[in-house]
Order: structure tokens, then sequence, then C-alpha cells
């Protein structure tokens, strides 16, 4: 039986990854025509590790990072998440294991400026290290986000 990979063995396997490929025809009444990076996850972490203490990005900015990079008209919105979502993971394993310069997931929003509940320890621990940075976090319906969010958006 094949072990299961680490969190940093999902992030540092790039699959053949960054792609360029026509938008699919599903997507397109969303994104229109032209052509979506699909981008390697240590693309999506090397944007992340790049924010701040003070500054925030969200998911979709990471997107318009990636599509300028690759001059496509999109990046693509399914596995930028998952790439985000392995990041952080990786950065938590590496802390677990006494690594201190880690990823800065926390500072990564989804759209809107909404905590994610799939970061680990979910949106409790999300919360947790945006306050201790000092950042708002209020209640919007049944989910969190940051309290004016955009004033804090990264370059």
């Amino acid at each position: 039986m094949a072990r299961k990979k680490s969190w940093r063995e999902k992030l540092n396997d790039d699959k053949d990854l960054p792609k360029i490929v026509e938008i699919p025809e599903k997507m397109r009444k969303r994104y229109g025509e032209g052509t979506m990076v699909i981008p390697a996850p240590r693309e999506v972490n090397e944007i992340m590790r790049q924010v701040p203490k003070g500054k925030l990005i969200t998911v979709n900015e990471i997107r318009q990072k990636l599509a300028a990079k690759h001059g496509t008209t999109i990046a693509c919105p399914l596995t930028t998440g998952i790439f985000v979502w392995i990041a952080a993971n990786a950065a938590e394993e590496a802390a677990r294991e006494g690594a201190t310069d880690i990823t800065p997931y926390w500072r990564t929003l989804k759209s809107g400026g909404f905590l994610n509940e799939k970061y680990p320890g979910s949106v409790e621990r999300h919360r947790q290290l945006l306050e201790s940075e000092g950042f708002q976090i209020i209640p919007k319906g049944k989910k969190w986000m940051v309290a004016d969010y955009q004033k804090f958006l990264a370059e």
C-alpha cells in the first residue's frame, strides 16, 4: 500500500503545471472566451508567501496575478482554490514540525473578505490568527469576514 503524501509533497508536485488551455465551454458563460492558466501549486503558494503582515489578499486577486503572469484571460478558479488549501495545510504541517518561516496562509481570504472554513482548524483558527495580527473579524450571516478588508489588500 502506497504511503500518503505529506501536504508539502503535494505542494511541491507540479504535475506538469502550469498549463494554458482554452476556457472550457461550460465556463464561457461566466468568464467569456479566451485562455485559462491552470497554475502550479508552488505558484499559488509563492503569491501567498509575499503578503506582508498587516495586509491581505483574496483568492480572486491571486487568480488575477496568475492570469497576468501567464498572459491569459483567467486563472482556473477550481485548481487555484485547491492549491490555496494545500498551501495552508503544508504551512501548518511545517509549523507542527517546528518551522517558523511558513506561508502566512491566514492572510488569504475567500472572495468578499470571508474566512476560509477549509483551512486547518476551520474558521476558529483562521479567526485567531487574523485577530492576533490586529484584524477585526465580524459576522456576516452565518459566515465571518474581516471588517473593511478592502483597506488591507496587498498591492
